[in-house]
């Protein structure tokens, strides 16, 4: 497979390229199940440890394979990227992991992709972007949904696992605005590849710190969910995602990920035999039109 550069987009995206959002769509939802599978047996620090730090290194293989530069400039944008792999991997990772033990598992999907909302807000602070109608609806539609999800939640105290899929999807957002405020270039694999790095590192501290989990003790479901995760829901879908960049417009690979927690939650649900409540429902059909209506300000702004 060749992997296309920038100047190689063409000019219309291709059914090929669709078909690809889909499966990359496919491949995270079903990384929400696989990751809980593999928490049963194994520490977020050493899941996240292992798996980030496999992915980069296939990421790392495929560039030297395809001739992509792994170069990043030294200095500032080197620390730019490590922040906001901290940020976007490192922080994100950490605490879906925590989530995933503390709540359901589509619980922490729907929360988790609440991550445009919490972006669109803070580039109105960080970088000084105007709020649209569009923003000023995901806003309002991303509220509501979070209200209505955490509502039924409050009479019995709101799990700490809610707390810390909301807190992922902050952490991702956060990186994502950081690495647009701070500018920093290179080829998309090496962006993807430094940030699983920082992460990864991250995660390392935490297993010299906390102890690494014995092997023998993992079991076949874990280890399918823990080889899943890394070989297919981190290093194939990044390299995937990487692709549909370059082939696809901005708004229409955006809005391929808003099936990510469609997926997640039906794989929850057919996999791990989870049932929503109506409330979680509901709060996920209004988070969803938030993303969207997110996603669909940034196409509007660059079709202007």
């Amino acid at each position: 497979m060749s992997i296309a550069t920038p100047g190689t987009a063409p000019a219309r995206p291709d059914l090929a390229a669709r078909a690809l959002l889909l499966l990359v769509a496919v491949i995270w939802g079903f990384n929400w199940p696989a990751g809980r599978f593999a928490l049963h047996d194994l520490s977020p620090w050493t899941f996240r440890a292992v798996s980030f730090g496999l992915g980069a290194a296939i990421l790392m293989a495929v560039a030297r394979w395809t001739g992509a530069s792994l170069h990043v400039e030294r200095g500032l944008p080197r620390l730019h990227l490590a922040i906001a792999g901290l940020l976007s991997t490192g922080g994100y990772g950490l605490l879906a992991a925590f989530a995933m033990l503390g709540t359901s598992t589509s619980r922490t999907a729907i929360c988790a992709y609440t991550m445009p909302i919490w972006a669109t807000f803070l580039a109105r602070l960080v970088l000084k972007e105007r709020l649209t109608g569009w923003r000023i609806a995901a806003l309002v539609l991303g509220s509501l949904g979070l209200g209505i999800l955490l509502w039924p939640l409050v009479a019995e105290g709101v799990p700490a696992g809610v707390l810390y899929a909301i807190g992922s999807a902050v952490s991702w957002a956060a990186g994502t605005i950081y690495l647009k405020w701070a500018g920093v270039t290179g080829h998309p694999i090496a962006i993807a590849a430094w940030q699983l790095v920082a992460g990864t590192a991250m995660f390392a501290v935490g297993m010299a710190v906390h102890g690494v989990d014995p092997g023998a003790g993992v079991h076949a479901l874990p280890m399918l969910g823990f080889l899943y995760s890394t070989v297919i829901g981190t290093a194939l879908a990044y390299l995937l995602w990487f692709q549909l960049v370059v082939r696809l417009p901005a708004g229409t690979a955006g809005l391929g990920t808003l099936l990510v927690p469609v997926v997640g939650v039906g794989a929850s649900i057919a996999l791990m035999g989870e049932r929503p409540s109506g409330a979680d429902f509901a709060g996920f059909a209004l988070i969803f039109a938030a993303g969207l209506s997110a996603i669909w300000s940034g196409t509007a702004k660059r079709a202007a």
